[in-house]
Order: structure tokens, then C-alpha cells, then sequence
């Protein structure tokens, strides 16, 4: 009797000490990946963070999301502190036009 609370004892303390831990943070992976549009347009990104907070981002620094549609979009910050996806498809800097550039400048989310 006396063994068996002895391994009980035991057991429960390792439970608590395995519980007690976190489990460590695992950074995003921090090559570049390549996304394909739907169109085909091949989209170059980053992904920052870790797995349990994290985003992905163009190579030039500017945060984007993807909608229901499987589109690539700029985030843009709601009034209510929410990231969404804009609707604007992200291209790569090389590709963008003025009026991308301007929107980017005005409403876009710039990471480093």
C-alpha cells in the first residue's frame, strides 16, 4: 500500500511539473515564400511572428491577408483596431502602379 501511494505521489507531481511548463515559441519560418494568386501571379512574401501570433508581409515591408476569395490583399486597420483584408490584391513593389503606391501610403500597414 505504502508503494503504490509512493508511485502515485510521484506521478502526480510529474503531472503538475508537465503542466506547470510552456511550451517554448517557435519563430515563423523567415525565408521568403513565394504565393500564388489565384490569377497566377506569383507574390513574394515574408511571415513574422510565432505560432501563436504571427502574419505575413510583401519583402518591401507592408502587411497583407488573405480573403475568402484565396487573394493576397494589403491589411488595412478598421476603426475598431481589427486587421482586415483591403480588397486590393498585393503585387510585388516592382509591379505596382501609382494609385497601389498612394492607397499603400494612405491606408496600408507598413512592418518592418
Amino acid at each position: 500500500m505504502k508503494k503504490g501511494l509512493t508511485i502515485l505521489a510521484v506521478v502526480f507531481a510529474m503531472a503538475i511539473s508537465a503542466a506547470a511548463q510552456q511550451p517554448a515559441k517557435v519563430p515563423a519560418y523567415r525565408g521568403e515564400i513565394v504565393r500564388e494568386q489565384p490569377d497566377g501571379y506569383k507574390l513574394l512574401t515574408y511571415l513574422r511572428g510565432d505560432e501563436r501570433s504571427h502574419y505575413a508581409m510583401t519583402v518591401d515591408g507592408w502587411q497583407i491577408k488573405e480573403n475568402t476569395k484565396g487573394e493576397w490583399c494589403y491589411a488595412m486597420q478598421k476603426k475598431d483596431g481589427s486587421i482586415v483584408a483591403s480588397g486590393k490584391v498585393a503585387k510585388n513593389e516592382e509591379d505596382r502602379k501609382k494609385c497601389e503606391k498612394k492607397w499603400l501610403n494612405k491606408k496600408g500597414i507598413k512592418k518592418q
